[in-house]
């Protein structure tokens, strides 16, 4: 192998045209999709892909609830609303997310409570929820971010003893498992995303999972303007829509096209999450013995899906007298060089975002005028959230996603790990 890094000259330790593109479109795909626009139902509350989808995604966890939405973010939406958070109350939720997460709090007129991350696991720190609890908590909304799942012990013995509820976001962690249990059935209600960059893509879309009927008709009535409309009317014959509005709703929900798209891809869910955990778990051997890397972990009991890899770096462990940061960057460019997609998920907490300062289109304060001293974010207080995003990068992207590279690509970028690494400080020299 050429010594010489690829920034420099060398020759890239990433064959050329080894890596596999995302979404995985087969022509089972195609035909699927192509079978809808042929029978020319399209969209509809009770189209015949979209309550397909919701039956064998339930079967598929083993829940006797999946609603199907048009987006995971309207999914943790409805989940909140079937399971009674109301204007004015806080939900208390991680400082290491994506925006859909808080905005979902927000769309409810709830207000977000934020907890800083364990640094090992990314995930909400159970420890620290309790003393961001008030009389106004209704409920908590963990996140398994990355694919890995929560502490769920903790948290459900915590909102047990404070009568809250608990609504998991299991966007990025179809298939991962808490002791036997799937991320996403062991809260009150659960919430995943289909969307296209997912291990279960339908272009598109989003489910709200439960055991309770009482939620899962709570969900579908927020789905469609707030009518209650799951199963229809029978007039004679022959169905209607009777229009009746029972809350408040939204237009919520999905289309035949992305369910039937979503339906095929579901028959290889399986292999895609094998793929990704024999990508992950080798890449977190070999990249476990270089010296100032420390790769996700993935405790007893637990199965990531390391729907995103992120790998952590430690400057003065590597040697280097640079600023994270700065280093960062660096190392970014240099595996880019070798053919490596390493990228960047977030540069900051999501509790660094201007709107929890500047509260931008609520007007007169709503809602936290109904809750006054509540919702005050303090940046500097997520200092874990934050120097974790300072010192860590994604390795695969989501064109070329780790559930459908070849073991080929992943013994290639472990091998430019070691190559880039091997001499740290030639990075930040020039």
């Amino acid at each position: 192998m050429d010594d010489t890094l690829a920034i420099h000259g060398g020759t890239p330790a990433v064959p050329h045209n080894v890596k596999r593109r995302w979404p995985d479109i087969r022509p089972e795909d195609k035909a699927a999709v192509l079978a809808v626009l042929d029978r020319g139902e399209l969209t509809g509350i009770n189209g015949v892909e979209a309550t397909s989808l919701e039956r064998e995604w339930a079967d598929r966890l083993g829940v006797a609830h999946a609603v199907l939405f048009n987006t995971g973010t309207a999914a943790i939406h409805a989940a909140l609303y079937a399971v009674g958070v109301q204007a004015g109350d806080e939900v208390i939720t991680t400082a290491f997310t994506f925006s859909g997460t808080f905005q979902a709090i927000l769309h409810q007129g709830a207000i977000p409570v934020f907890v800083d991350i364990d640094p090992s696991s990314y995930n909400i720190d159970p420890t620290l929820i309790e003393a961001r609890i008030t009389p106004r908590t209704k409920a908590i909304l963990p996140v398994h971010i990355h694919g890995l799942p929560c502490d769920m012990d903790a948290i459900m013995d915590i909102a047990q003893r404070h009568s809250l509820t608990v609504v998991e976001d299991a966007a990025q962690a179809h298939l991962a498992t808490y002791k036997g249990r799937y991320a996403g059935t062991i809260g009150q209600a659960g919430a995943f995303s289909v969307q296209a960059t997912k291990n279960l893509s339908g272009v598109e879309g989003g489910f709200v999972v439960s055991d309770d009927h009482e939620v899962a008709a709570a969900a579908r009535r927020i789905r469609t303007y707030g009518e209650d409309i799951s199963d229809g009317s029978d007039l004679g014959g022959w169905y209607f829509r009777p229009y009746t509005v029972f809350s408040v709703g939204w237009n919520y929900r999905s289309n035949e096209l992305s369910a039937a798209f979503a339906r095929s891809q579901l028959q290889r869910l399986d292999e895609y999450t094998a793929i990704a955990q024999r990508n992950g778990r080798f890449l977190n051997k070999a990249l476990a013995v270089i010296p100032g890397l420390a790769p996700p972990i993935e405790p007893r009991d637990v199965t990531s899906v390391f729907h995103k890899y992120r790998v952590r770096f430690d400057v003065q462990r590597l040697g280097v007298d640079a600023p994270p940061v700065e280093f960062r960057g660096r190392l970014m460019a240099a595996l880019r060089a070798e053919g490596v997609d390493a990228v960047l998920w977030h540069t900051q907490p999501v509790t660094s975002f201007p709107i929890h300062q500047t509260h931008t289109g609520y007007g007169r304060g709503y809602p936290w005028s109904l809750a006054p001293g509540a919702g005050r974010v303090d940046p500097d207080q997520y200092q874990h959230a934050i120097r974790l995003l300072d010192s860590s990068i994604i390795i695969c992207d989501e064109e070329h996603p780790i559930m459908i590279q070849p073991l080929e690509v992943m013994e290639a970028y472990a091998t430019a790990f070691a190559k880039v690494l091997r001499d740290p400080n030639a990075l930040v020299g020039d």
